[in-house]
Order: C-alpha cells, then sequence, then structure tokens
C-alpha cells in the first residue's frame, strides 16, 4: 500500500458529517452507513512502488496447464492483474475469500472494424467475452497473449485505500433512501448540486481520470452497476490507460454476486462498459 495512506477512520467521520448536513439526519446516516473501502489505484515507474503484482497490460499470471480464455477460437485480451493478497488488509469482509491473483480478460482483438461485423454472435453482450481468471501467486507463471489477442505494455500499480459511497446512477440503491418526515417524495437526483458537489470538493472523492479502483463503490459515467446493496462486490474499475479505452474514453466495470465471490466462482463475473 501507499506508505503516504489517509486516515480512513477520520474519513468515515467527516463522511458522516458532510451527509448528514446535506441529506438531513435520516438520510444522510443512511447514505453514510453505505460506506465501503475502496483502493484506488495509480500507474507508477518505479516496480518497488506496486502494491504487489497489481498492474494494467503484461502478460498473465496463470497457473500452470490453465486453458487461455477464448471467444468463437479467438483468444480474449489481458486488460488487468489484481493482487487481492497485497490488497486484503484495507478490505475487510469484502474479500471473503483469498483468491490471490486475478487476471481480467476482455474480448478485443487485433481486428478491423469488419473483421469484427463477420463474428458470430453478439460480441459486446456475449459473457464469454470477459473472464476473471484466479491463480495461486505461489504457482502462477507469466504467459503472454496469443495472437491475434492485442498485448498491452504492462504497468505497476500502487493502491491508496479510499472511502467510497454509492454513486447517485446507483438509483436501485440509493433510490430508496427516507429523507424523514415531510420529504417521502424527495428524489436523490434532487441533491445533485448540494452534496455532489460538496462531496466531491470534500477530498472524499478521489477517483480521476487515468486511475483504476479495486473493491468499494464504482466511480460510473452512466447508469448503475450494482444491482442491490449488499448482494454484489465491484472487483474492479479500469479507466483508459496506454494503449487502451473502452469506446471513447470509457471504463468498464468487473462485478460479482457476493455469494460467489465467497465460493470463489469467478465464472459469475458481469461485465459493464461505460462510454462518454
Amino acid at each position: 500500500m501507499n506508505s503516504q495512506e489517509p486516515d480512513l477512520r477520520k474519513q468515515r467521520t467527516d463522511l458522516l458529517a458532510l451527509c448528514v448536513e446535506h441529506l438531513g439526519e435520516h438520510a444522510g446516516r443512511q447514505l453514510a452507513a453505505m460506506a465501503r473501502p475502496g483502493v484506488r489505484l495509480d500507474a507508477v515507474d518505479d516496480e518497488e512502488l506496486a502494491a504487489g503484482e497489481c498492474g494494467v497490460g503484461g502478460p498473465a499470471l496463470l497457473e500452470p496447464g490453465t486453458p487461455w480464455p477464448e471467444y468463437e477460437g479467438i483468444p480474449l485480451s489481458l486488460l488487468a492483474v489484481l493482487d487481492t493478497d497485497a490488497l486484503a488488509p484495507e478490505l475487510g469482509d469484502q474479500l471473503p475469500c483469498r483468491p490471490g491473483l486475478l487476471n481480467f480478460f476482455y474480448f478485443d482483438p487485433d481486428f478491423s472494424y469488419e473483421e469484427r461485423q463477420r463474428l458470430p454472435g453478439d460480441h459486446f453482450e456475449d459473457p464469454r467475452t470477459w473472464r476473471v481468471i484466479a491463480a495461486d501467486p505461489a504457482r502462477a507463471e507469466e504467459v503472454p497473449a496469443p495472437d491475434p489477442a492485442r498485448r498491452y505494455a504492462w504497468s505497476p500499480l500502487c493502491a491508496t485505500p479510499m472511502i467510497t459511497i454509492p454513486d447517485l446512477w446507483e438509483d436501485n440503491v440509493v433510490h430508496d433512501l427516507d429523507f424523514g418526515p415531510g420529504h417521502e417524495e424527495t428524489s436523490p437526483w434532487d441533491l445533485t448540486s448540494s452534496f455532489i458537489d460538496a462531496w466531491r470538493e470534500s477530498g472524499f472523492h478521489a477517483m480521476d481520470s487515468g486511475a483504476h479502483q479495486a473493491f468499494g463503490w464504482p466511480s460510473l459515467l452512466q447508469g448503475g452497476v450494482m444491482p442491490e446493496e449488499g448482494t454484489h462486490t465491484h472487483l474492479l474499475q479500469i479507466d483508459p490507460f496506454d494503449q487502451w479505452s473502452f469506446g471513447d474514453a470509457g471504463v468498464v466495470y468487473f462485478t460479482i454476486p457476493t455469494e460467489a465471490l465467497r465460493s470463489g466462482d469467478f465464472s459469475q463475473v458481469a461485465f459493464n462498459g461505460q462510454s462518454c
């Protein structure tokens, strides 16, 4: 972790005060109670500052004999590797199992647009076009992506813990906030100009362009990606990095049902891509 780690206990106290000030006692305490620790991931030049094996691009880290994931016989591209052992101390019950290394793949072959159009199926929605594969760090080996998958230069990531709350785009999570007597019809969207501006100016909202995020509540461009509070875990948000972005400067999110994470079943990971 970053040697200049923030005081998360103080952040939680300050967050509660900010929520109550702008949302009122009822809704403010409810929203603050939804806060989850997350980890901001930034590219670093010095590998010694990296959080274990965390990085974007580069080779996959797979156990011997693990097949490279494919879609219609075409290999997926490796986007990132998370070293959950390095991140675990800050995540608490968000990491109910210790999966070791997590490899994040996505279908992004070095094909022309015309070649992609000739592929069978809907490769924007087909769950075979993304994959998360866990590996034991003690057994994992570097495996370069086979052609015609794209290969991205490896960039190590340092980790900084932070407090996160659900974005208002997560309307299925925050829509039911209770604002107290006399405010039964109040919508979370009515609070955008006051609370969200205060949230971003407070220093809590630590995400910006070029940073990635593991766990916690993701920072969204458009609609929500978490079905409901407490049932799913956000694994990784990947912002654009050198050589890669989703669509037009877009962001991708990998989430998993919490029970599936608990049992180590990464076949249930969901993918969501959002573009500006």
